[in-house]
């Protein structure tokens, strides 16, 4: 029988990790006083939006719990994009201009694309590019994250969003963040599904229905 409570401090502590390791990017960069005066808003931003993402987590740990709000999404892709570069990352954001404002929210959202984006830069070779794309098809939002790894196996590709299931068993990783990323889309009414060819990469997508 599984522990209920253990089950969402796994969680927790699977979520915290990518807005610690975003502040202790940011104090790495900092350190030292050698920060352009240019670059010092943008940091001072993206540690606030790590601090909120905590302080969010730490009072309400359910993934189902969905606070939405009329938001950009193609400011949060560019956001969760600059802290993975940020963090050492070779990730590129490619946000088709003139998108509709969706209701999300933010906070669930970036918690779903940095878990994607952490994905993809494990499986992808040491320095491939990570593409993180948004665009609006028909009546729905696609926000893609695209690597060249080693793929996903035909059999794989729904039982990689179990918990608990990593194709690298040797491998680090909890085996939630797409578990956890496939929650918040469908708690928005969308989706998360991949595409994948043996040896040439995969593509992560949510689907969000732009009136969401």
């Amino acid at each position: 029988m599984t522990d209920p409570g253990g089950d969402r401090l796994a969680i927790l502590v699977h979520e915290l990790r990518s807005p610690v390791a975003a502040l202790a990017a940011i104090a790495e960069t900092c350190k030292g006083g050698r920060v352009e005066t240019s670059a010092r808003r943008p940091l001072a931003e993206l540690a606030i939006a790590a601090c909120r993402g905590i302080e969010r987590l730490v009072r309400d740990a359910a993934v189902a719990s969905i606070r939405p709000e009329v938001f950009d999404i193609g400011r949060l892709v560019e956001e969760s994009v600059a802290a993975a570069v940020l963090g050492g990352g070779n990730v590129r954001a490619d946000v088709t201009s003139g998108l509709p404002l969706v209701t999300v929210d933010p906070v669930r959202m970036r918690q779903a694309l940095d878990n994607l984006v952490s994905n993809a830069e494990r499986y992808s070779d040491s320095g491939a590019e990570v593409v993180v794309s948004v665009r609006q098809a028909d009546v729905a939002i696609l926000l893609a994250v695209a690597d060249s790894g080693p793929g996903v196996p035909v059999d794989e590709r729904e039982r990689i969003f179990e918990t608990g299931v990593r194709l690298d068993i040797e491998g680090q990783g909890s085996g939630l963040g797409l578990a956890v990323a496939r929650a918040i889309a469908e708690a928005h009414g969308g989706s998360l599904t991949v595409e994948s060819v043996l040896g040439l990469g995969a593509t992560f997508t949510i689907a969000l229905p732009v009136d969401a």
